[in-house]
Formats: structure tokens, C-alpha cells, sequence
């Protein structure tokens, strides 16, 4: 355990879903949490990684509260189920930590046919926690946490080619994403101003993880010397996570993007709230949201 981990009871009776819990900063989050006595639930692809991210989570904090749930997040019908799984099994939500995300070197389609950095690392987002929105309103106070990038700087979105079909760049197509992220979070604390739960979005820091290892050989060679230059460890990635799940200093703080700790500025262009509801509105048209 991180021998700076302050180990609390502040986290007491809560329940937390972090997705992308499985390794680097959702799993270091999920093992805070725990040890401040929340409910964990960690979300992942594949049951082996969630089943062994538990067993670790209790073999460092044996009186932690840990279970999961499974679903690959770029699949509409996976995010649907995983809401369904929740509501069968919990009665409310006091956080939700929307982390999961991935960067592909080249085009692909999610199973939905959508660009698959967008559909994981946006409509993931979105999907969820608005399936999930009536049982946080439901337990408010409560908070959402979005995990974005200092990537969205200088990465306005292109209304025109949300798919990124014109001109795919890994490092432009991730950092479109995160500028989603970023504007998502200011039209959702917009919307639930009144609702007593909040919501803010933070850049983690280069964090050493495995992101990106799913694009071949030269990714699994080369971003590990990267990291070990330019990277910071899982522990204070997540600080800024954990700090805005559990610090009462942010109680009632909304639509704000975090870094270190602090309330800094995001990209000009993502103070633009007609951006944000034109992405609403689209992102409720690609998820079925629209007619519900």
C-alpha cells in the first residue's frame, strides 16, 4: 500500500463506480477509496482483471468493501447492460468516477460503428451517466468525476467529422476526445444545477499506465521508456481523482476542470455552450437517448 495513503473512515457508507478500474489510476483510486471506507465497485473488460483487482484491493486493505461489474465501455448494449446489472444489485450511487478510456494508432469502429476513440472515451461517458443519473439524484448529494487530459488544449472538436474520417491522427482524434470530455462535464453541471449532485473534470497528469500497449509492437517497446522519462506514478495521478470523490473542500464545486488539485482553466473554445449542447444533442441521437 502507498505508505502516504491516509487511512480513513471519511469515505464511510458510500458507494463508488470507477470504470477503467483494472490498472493504473481508476485501480489506485478504487484501492483509496476503500481504504477510506467506501463501497467499491470496479468496472472492467474482463472478469480475470476484475476478480484479481479485488483480491489485491482486500489483500491491502482486508476490511475494504470491493466488488465489480463487466463490460467493454465501447459498446452501447454493454454500457445498457452494466446499468441494468448496477440497478439489480445497489440501491444508489454516491460517486461515479468515469475513467475508462483508450487511443488506437489507427481507424476503427466500435461494435456500433462509431469511431472507436470517440465511442469509448466520449459516448462511454455519456451513456453511463445518464443511465445511471436518476439513482446519483436519487442519493445526492453525490458526485460524478470525469477523467479527461490536458490533450482537449488546442483540440476543438470538428462538428463536421465527429467520426474522424477525414484526417485520423492519433494524438488530434485523443485529444478531441478529451475536449468532449471537458465540454460534457460543463453542460452536465449546467443541467444539474439544482439536482445536489455535482460534477467536474480533471487532467491526471502523464501517468505511468498501460494505455495505448493495444497498438502494436512498437507502442509496447517504446511507451514504456517514454513514461519512465516524462511519467508520474499511478499514486499521484490519482490524487486529483480521489481528492474531488472525497475532499469536503469541493462539496457543492461544480462544472470545474481540476488539475493538481486546483481549479484551473480548460481550453478557451470549451466555454462555448452552444458546443455544448450541439454535442448533447448529437451524442443523444448516437445512443438511442433521444427516444427514450
Amino acid at each position: 500500500m502507498n505508505a502516504n495513503m491516509v487511512q480513513s473512515n471519511t469515505m464511510e457508507s458510500k458507494i463508488c463506480l470507477i470504470t477503467g478500474a483494472t490498472s493504473g489510476i481508476g485501480k489506485q483510486t478504487a484501492l483509496e477509496l476503500a481504504v477510506m471506507g467506501a463501497a467499491v465497485i470496479v468496472v472492467g473488460r474482463s472478469p480475470e482483471k476484475c476478480t484479481r483487482t479485488a483480491e489485491e484491493i482486500m489483500q491491502q486493505a482486508p476490511s475494504a468493501n470491493v466488488d465489480f461489474l463487466v463490460a467493454d465501455l465501447s459498446s452501447l448494449e454493454q454500457i445498457r447492460k452494466l446499468a441494468e446489472e448496477f440497478h439489480r444489485r445497489f440501491s444508489r450511487l454516491d460517486v461515479l468516477v468515469n475513467n475508462a478510456g483508450a487511443l488506437f494508432l489507427r481507424r476503427q469502429l466500435s461494435v456500433d460503428g462509431f469511431e472507436m476513440t470517440f465511442a469509448t472515451n466520449h459516448l462511454n461517458y455519456f451513456l453511463l451517466t445518464n443511465l445511471l443519473l436518476d439513482t446519483l439524484k436519487a442519493s445526492a448529494p453525490a458526485r460524478i468525476v470525469n477523467v479527461a487530459s490536458k490533450s482537449h488544449l488546442q483540440s476543438p472538436l470538428d462538428f463536421d467529422d465527429l467520426q474522424n474520417e477525414v484526417d485520423y491522427g492519433l494524438r488530434k482524434v485523443y485529444g478531441r476526445s478529451k475536449f468532449a470530455n471537458v465540454i460534457f462535464t460543463y453542460e452536465l453541471a449546467h443541467r444539474l444545477a439544482d439536482a445536489g449532485v455535482t460534477v467536474n473534470v480533471l487532467h491526471p497528469g502523464l501517468v505511468v499506465t498501460n494505455m495505448g500497449k493495444n497498438n502494436g509492437l512498437v507502442a509496447k517497446i517504446f511507451q514504456p521508456l517514454y513514461l519512465k522519462w516524462r511519467g508520474i506514478p499511478v499514486e499521484e495521478g490519482a490524487r486529483t481523482v480521489v481528492y474531488l470523490v472525497s475532499s469536503p473542500e469541493v462539496e457543492g464545486v461544480t462544472g470545474k476542470y481540476f488539475y493538481k488539485e486546483k481549479a484551473i482553466d480548460s481550453d478557451p473554445a470549451t466555454y462555448v455552450k452552444e458546443d455544448w449542447k450541439r454535442l448533447w444533442e448529437i451524442s443523444e441521437r448516437m445512443t438511442g437517448l433521444a427516444d427514450a
